[in-house]
């Protein structure tokens, strides 16, 4: 995978809209929105949507960086996950 902006806002997009739709959030561009919002999880990092994002950056996110992550906009979601792709290599 290149590791470009607009790649992993791509694909990041594409987990975003797919569980999003799933609890039939909003979008909002908000990252709790791949959750459900009325009954949100206790562990973030064993979400569907965070082992989807794992898998497809080939990265590992404990609870901290899941949370973190989590609590943010889409676009600095996108830019935190380039940080930990940079930071691997």
């Amino acid at each position: 995978m290149n590791n470009s902006y607009d790649d992993v806002y791509a694909t990041l997009y594409k987990i975003y809209e797919k569980h999003r739709r799933k609890y039939h959030n909003p979008d909002s561009k908000q990252m709790v929105c791949v959750c459900s919002c009325d009954n949100p999880p206790d562990i973030i990092s064993h979400t569907p949507a965070f082992y989807d994002i794992q898998n497809a950056f080939d990265i590992d996110l404990d609870e901290d960086a899941a949370y973190e992550i989590y609590e943010m906009m889409l676009d600095q979601a996108a830019e935190k996950i380039m940080e930990i792709l940079n930071a691997a290599k």
